[in-house]
């Protein structure tokens, strides 16, 4: 096994992550991340940064905004999770990977350090993500939040503006069970004096954002009120629309802050982001005859948008091949999936997988029918042959279940 795969692997297996086993990977504290930041030389001071939050969109706002300032000419860290199908898409520097040396050697340099602090996953992914970000000297990093804000291990940032995209009730048993909670957590990314833009206006969290602000002497901008000017993006789905606001108004902060970034730029990179960042599955057609979508939308705020996009088109038979997490609100995702299609129930393969049957016998409770399969894969294939060329299928649920066919 090429010494890579097994980093990467004992990074998985020898520590905790959330993405893999839930709550035990969750830590309530900053201070090993602030540990690690010491011992690798505060890395995170060397270069300026962006902070995204949110429970929807933080990801795709990440990547416009990287797209645009790398058209603008600089050098764009890129840090987001989970991945995908390589561990490397978390840490990108205009659009490339970080090198498998790099991750390697981070790795055998730390180890010891790493080992003895008991530091997570995620911990010490970032603080691999900061010290290349400061090594290969970037311009600017765009920093996305793993889990939450305020006790996220991205938050030892101060950066040039920070950016909310949206609440919702996601990761309730971490976060909270409300969203005036779960925004107090994402708020926790506002710093002092520094501009703060949030994407929607909702009724439950706008008063806990303002009384934020007005601690730290912070700006705050909503995006869903500025008056702009309409701007397209490659990425597919008209939820998009609101990510591209947000993404608009930092850029507008960032040029208040004295960055160049001319109009032409923000208009090719916010149509470039594929090419510019890799970004795979947000509304990504796979095929043609029959079509095929997937999309890692896998709460209810984000499957209400994808369902909303996917009555727009024109298809004979729906196929949806599902596959979720075990610490998922079926009561409340379920609803929300089309009682006419056709359903391929399968587990996603990682340990967090919810068993196919456990989720085919709760989705027959809301008259969703379909077969069983013992993998994705599996489902995928034999959604893809059941599907005339008239028809769609469409692959979900789950961030590892789209994973897993990409």
């Amino acid at each position: 096994m090429e010494a890579y795969t097994k980093t990467v692997e004992w990074m998985f297996q020898q520590l905790p992550m959330y993405q893999r086993v839930g709550a035990q990977a969750f830590k309530k504290d900053l201070s090993r991340t602030i540990k690690l930041a010491e011992h690798l030389g505060n890395p995170h001071k060397k270069f300026k940064s962006v902070h995204i939050a949110g429970t929807n969109g933080k990801g795709s706002t990440s990547h416009m905004l990287a797209s645009v300032l790398q058209e603008a000419g600089f050098k764009v860290g890129l840090y987001t999770s989970p991945h995908l199908k390589d561990f490397r898409e978390r840490i990108k520097v205009n659009g490339k990977f970080i090198l498998k040396k790099s991750v390697v050697g981070f790795i055998k340099e730390h180890k010891d350090f790493l080992t003895e602090n008991e530091l997570s996953f995620f911990e010490m992914t970032v603080g691999m993500a900061f010290d290349h970000f400061a090594r290969v000297n970037v311009d600017i990093a765009i920093i996305e939040v793993g889990l939450g804000g305020r006790l996220d291990s991205t938050n030892i940032i101060t950066p040039e503006v920070s950016v909310i995209t949206n609440i919702g009730l996601d990761h309730t048993a971490f976060l909270g069970d409300t969203l005036p909670e779960i925004a107090r957590e994402k708020a926790g990314i506002i710093k002092d004096n520094i501009p703060v833009i949030i994407s929607e206006k909702q009724k439950e969290t706008t008063a806990v954002f303002t009384e934020e602000v007005q601690k730290h002497n912070s700006e705050i901008y909503f995006a869903q009120d500025l008056k702009l000017p309409k701007y397209h993006t490659d990425l597919k789905g008209d939820y998009q629309n609101r990510n591209i606001k947000s993404v608009i108004a930092t850029v507008k902060v960032l040029r208040e802050k004295g960055w160049e970034i001319p109009e032409e730029c923000l208009k090719n990179g916010l149509n470039s982001v594929k090419l510019h960042t890799s970004l795979q599955g947000r509304w990504d057609i796979l095929k043609e005859k029959p079509k095929v979508i997937c999309d890692t939308a896998h709460n209810s705020e984000g499957l209400t948008l994808v369902f909303k996009q996917l009555k727009k088109e024109k298809f004979q038979h729906l196929h949806i091949v599902l596959g979720v997490v075990n610490d998922k609100d079926l009561n409340k995702i379920l609803p929300l999936f089309p009682k006419t299609a056709i359903y391929y129930f399968s587990k996603p393969d990682v340990p967090r997988g919810l068993e196919a049957e456990i989720l085919q016998e709760k989705a027959s409770e809301f008259e969703l029918e379909g077969r069983l399969f013992s993998s994705v894969p599996e489902a995928y294939d034999a959604a893809v042959d059941a599907a005339l060329d008239e028809d769609l299928v469409f692959v979900g649920g789950s961030t590892f279940t789209v994973a897993e066919i990409i």
